[in-house]
């Protein structure tokens, strides 16, 4: 267990950022103090996974897991090796989750954030291994499982073995389970793909952003091979609170008190 978590390690960007909502320039400092939500349109934009941190956790609090797991070109994929490069360039993460304990309001838990900016956030065999290792860790400890959930699948660059992170990572969130420990999943923009049809929807509670992206396919894929026309707003988070398949949609700027009064209520 290292890399106690230094606040250092999330420095504000010095340009302007472009609202793509409402195309309001936005002083990026000015952008990170509103929690990356555009102070002109309430448009959300995406976090970093150190963001993320910075936003949830109590300051001096988190202690990272399983940080020196970096993933290797392990079936020889052409140009996956310049892809991990690339992401690790982007991101400035050595991989698409950041594992590890930490409190909430006071309220120990274990909890991993994903990032989007690592190839979309995607699960090859380092990302479900630090995932189940998490868990695995939570179960021992007895700690509730804190999940800020983003992602574009399973990572192709990987073929069959990302697939088989699908189920390793749904076994440890079912002994979790079994072990009477709870577990909140919080989707954010977007969740797709063999993440939804894993261990995103198996939360106790569900929580998700304001208008975030959630589905397995793309609607163009399922309109294709149904041949019908998709809702207004389909696999967006408030159509999906409406149908019952999440429990609860949660301002950015209340995701910390929600959470930490989740976790209390359990711990008694």
């Amino acid at each position: 267990m290292k890399g106690i978590l230094n606040f250092m390690k999330f420095s504000k960007p010095q340009t302007a950022v472009e609202c793509k909502k409402c195309g309001a320039e936005i002083s990026a400092s000015d952008l990170s103090d509103n929690l990356m939500i555009c102070p002109e349109c309430g448009a959300y934009m995406r976090m970093g996974a150190w963001e993320r941190l910075k936003m949830i956790v109590d300051e001096g609090s988190f202690c990272e897991l399983d940080e020196d797991l970096k993933s290797s070109n392990i079936i020889d994929f052409p140009g996956y090796d310049e892809k991990l490069s690339s992401a690790k360039k982007a991101s400035g993460l050595s991989e698409a989750v950041i594992c590890g304990t930490a409190e909430v309001g006071g309220n120990k838990c274990a909890i991993f954030v994903m990032d989007s900016a690592f190839m979309m956030g995607s699960m090859g065999t380092v990302v479900g291994e630090k995932i189940t290792r998490l868990f695995e860790t939570a179960t021992t400890k007895k700690l509730p499982v804190v999940g800020f959930i983003t992602s574009g699948g399973a990572r192709m660059q990987e073929g069959i073995l990302s697939l088989m992170q699908m189920a390793k990572v749904s076994g440890a969130v079912k002994r979790h389970s079994d072990g009477k420990n709870l577990y909140v999943a919080v989707l954010t923009d977007p969740t797709t793909g063999g993440i939804t049809a894993s261990f995103a929807m198996l939360g106790d509670i569900i929580i998700a952003e304001p208008k975030a992206l959630i589905g397995f396919a793309g609607a163009r894929v399922i309109e294709q091979t149904t041949g019908e026309k998709l809702p207004e707003g389909f696999q967006r988070a408030e159509f999906l609170l409406e149908h019952g398949f999440i429990d609860m949609i949660e301002d950015r700027k209340r995701l910390k008190y929600t959470i930490s009064k989740v976790l209390g209520m359990h711990r008694k």
